[in-house]
């Protein structure tokens, strides 16, 4: 029973006494149990209706967690896994022609991506990990040149705006990692403004005309805050491009 029916009971039953004789105290009194127990009935089905959207809430908020889990590991493994490769092979090379002292030192730095890359993993479920641009171009430029590429690299991130460092951190993460995996490039350069960073190789891109998920995983990053991605083949080589507009905040 709603608040309106039982207004309405109440009123009929109020009109009949009226007309009949009977003590109308006595059917207001009805009436306001009627008016109460219609009460108690709708604060029951709401507080049903709020359990509902509590669990429906937690299941949402389950699967936006296990969404960002599993974008974030993405772009820690997919970059530190693809570096730990250039690197050991780059190891082994040196090895074979008999420059241990550079191969040692190719192994210590391995030993510490991957000190690096598990206090990631733990830092990203633990839900309060942060990417340094200033911090991810060092480890363009070791990854780049350890994969035998020529990198022009800025020296400097003071001229992009500290709240897009992060995500722009994360956008050379991935553009850096899809250089070394898909491109075969020989060069790669990086510029950035104070509301963009693009990256250009003269490599052949990804080659399969779809964005992977890290591509993916970079549009919602920047969608988030406002921002949009390029990405594709220009002349002579491949592009990724993005741009946050004033307005767009991280």
């Amino acid at each position: 029973m709603n608040g309106t029916a039982a207004a309405a009971l109440v009123a009929g039953l109020l009109w009949r006494a009226a007309g009949s004789g009977q003590p109308v105290h006595l059917v207001a009194a009805l009436g306001s149990l009627v008016v109460g127990f219609a009460a108690v009935v709708r604060l029951v089905r709401t507080r049903r209706e709020l359990a509902r959207a509590r669990v429906e809430i937690a299941a949402l908020a389950a699967a936006e967690e296990r969404h960002r889990l599993g974008r974030d590991l993405h772009d820690i493994l997919g970059h530190s896994l693809t570096t730990v490769t250039v690197k050991a092979g780059l190891a082994r090379r040196l090895l074979e022609r008999g420059e241990v002292d550079r191969a040692l030192g190719e192994v210590g730095e391995l030993e510490a991506l991957a000190r690096q890359a598990l206090g990631d993993v733990r830092a990203t479920v633990g839900g309060y990990r942060e990417v340094a641009l200033a911090g991810e171009l060092v480890a363009a430029g070791a990854a780049l040149r350890a994969a035998g590429i020529e990198a022009d690299l800025p020296s400097a991130v003071d001229n992009v705006a500290p709240e897009l460092q992060g995500v722009f951190g994360y956008v050379l993460r991935e553009a850096v990692t899809n250089v070394l995996r898909h491109s075969a490039a020989r060069t790669c350069s990086v510029r950035l403004g104070a509301r963009w960073i693009e990256v250009v190789d003269d490599g052949r891109g990804a080659g399969a005309g779809q964005p992977g998920s890290g591509v993916a995983g970079l549009r919602e990053r920047l969608a988030e805050v406002g921002g949009a991605l390029e990405a594709g083949p220009v002349a002579g080589g491949y592009r990724l491009r993005a741009e946050v507009r004033d307005g767009g905040t991280a």
